[in-house]
C-alpha cells in the first residue's frame, strides 16, 4: 500500500471507524481539580499566555498532527492552520515523510500563507532517520516553513502494520544529529511514553516532549481498521501507558524539559487536570477532524469553547496562569 493510499485510510479511520481506545482510558478521571471557592480572583485575571519554542501562545494549546499528502488533507490543513492563527495557538503537521517521498504532496502541509505568525512544528517518524539525514530533516523543515520538528516514535503502531519495525540505534542517531538549527521535540502517537522511555531521553537536547498517551486514539486500531476493515486484535490494540500515568513519569524523570498531554484530552477540564500534573501545554488532534472539514471558523469555535472551560477551571482552582495550576489536582475518593 503506498504511503498516499495509507494516509486516505487513516482519515477514513479516524472518521468511520471505532478507533479509539475501548478499555484503557486516559487515567484523568482518577484525579479531581482541587476546587477552591476562596482565590480572590477575578475570571478576567485568568490569562492562559504561554510561552513555547521561541514564541508567545494565547494558550498552551496545540492542534495534534493528524493529515496530509491525501485529497482531504490540504482542506484540512488550512482550516486548521487559520484557526491557529485566529487563535494564537500552536499547530503540529501530519507526518512529512510524504513530502520526502513526494514532492508533488507538499501543497497539501502549505500552510503559513493563512498562518503567518502561527507556531507550526513539522513531523517525521523516529524510525525514518535510518533513511533521512540531517539535510533532509533541514530541508522539510525549510519546505514546510515550520519553526520545530517533532520526531514521533511508534513501535506498536509500525508493528501493527508492518511498517517500520527496526528502532535499534535510533537514539543514538538522534544524539549524532543534535542540535539541529531548530527546536526538536520527540513525541508519541497515542499509546504513550513511559518512565522507561524518559530515561532513555534523558541528557538529549530536547526543545520538549509530548507524552500522547493511551486513553484516546488507539493508533494500533487505526491500523487494524486500514489493514484488514475490522479490528482482529482488540486486546493488543489496548496497550498503552494511559496518559495521566505518562504525565506523572515523564514530569518525574524530566522534570525541566517542557512536556505536552495529549491523547483523550478531549475536554478543557481534562487539560486544566493535565497541567495540574505537570504538563506545560495540551494537544488535541482527532475531535478536530469534522470540525476541520466544515472549515476554518467551525475548527476556531471548537478550539475557542475548549479553551473558556479550560479557563473556568483555572479561576476554580485559583490559578491566574496555566503554571499555577501545577499540584492542584488530587486522586478521586475510592479510585
Amino acid at each position: 500500500m503506498s504511503t498516499l493510499e495509507r494516509k486516505r485510510k487513516h482519515l477514513e479511520a479516524c472518521l468511520h471507524g471505532e478507533v479509539a481506545f475501548q478499555k484503557t482510558t486516559t487515567g484523568l478521571e482518577r484525579f479531581r481539580l482541587r476546587y477552591q471557592a476562596l482565590s480572590g480572583l477575578a475570571l478576567s485575571e485568568v490569562d492562559l499566555t504561554t510561552p513555547f519554542l521561541g514564541k508567545t501562545l494565547k494558550a498552551p494549546f496545540l492542534i495534534g498532527a493528524m493529515t496530509g499528502g491525501e485529497e482531504n488533507g490540504e482542506r484540512i490543513n488550512l482550516a486548521l492552520a487559520e484557526a491557529a492563527e485566529a487563535l494564537g495557538v500552536g499547530m503540529m503537521l501530519g507526518s512529512g515523510r510524504i513530502v520526502l517521498e513526494r514532492p508533488e504532496a507538499l501543497r497539501s502541509f502549505q500552510v503559513r500563507k493563512v498562518a503567518p505568525k502561527a507556531l507550526l512544528v513539522a513531523n517525521l517518524g523516529l524510525a525514518q532517520l535510518r533513511r533521512y539525514g540531517r539535510e533532509d530533516l533541514v530541508r522539510l523543515v525549510e519546505m514546510l516553513e515550520a519553526d520545530a520538528l517533532a520526531l514521533h516514535v511508534n513501535p506498536l503502531q509500525e508493528a501493527v502494520q508492518r511498517g517500520d519495525t527496526d528502532f535499534r540505534g535510533l537514539l543514538a542517531r538522534l544524539r549524532a544529529l543534535l542540535p539541529l538549527p531548530f527546536p526538536v521535540l520527540v513525541k508519541e502517537v497515542g499509546h504513550g511514553l513511559s518512565r522507561e522511555a524518559a530515561l532513555a531521553l534523558r541528557g538529549l537536547p530536547l526543545a520538549a516532549v509530548d507524552v500522547a498517551g493511551a486513553g484516546g486514539t488507539s493508533w494500533a486500531r487505526v491500523e487494524e481498521w486500514v489493514r484488514y476493515g475490522e479490528v482482529r486484535h482488540p486486546e493488543l490494540c489496548e496497550m498503552g501507558v494511559p496518559t495521566a500515568q505518562a504525565i506523572l513519569e515523564v514530569r518525574e524523570v524530566l522534570p525541566e524539559v517542557p512536556l505536552i498531554a495529549s491523547g483523550g484530552v478531549y475536554t478543557g477540564t481534562d487539560a486544566a487536570k493535565a497541567l495540574a500534573l505537570g504538563a506545560d501545554l495540551v494537544a488535541v488532534a482527532r475531535p478536530l477532524l469534522r470540525p476541520a472539514l466544515m472549515g476554518a471558523e467551525a475548527a476556531a469555535a471548537w478550539i475557542a469553547d475548549y479553551l473558556e472551560e479550560l479557563r473556568t477551571a483555572l479561576f476554580a482552582v485559583g490559578a491566574r496562569r496555566p503554571v499555577e495550576a501545577r499540584g492542584k489536582v488530587e486522586a478521586s475518593p475510592g479510585l
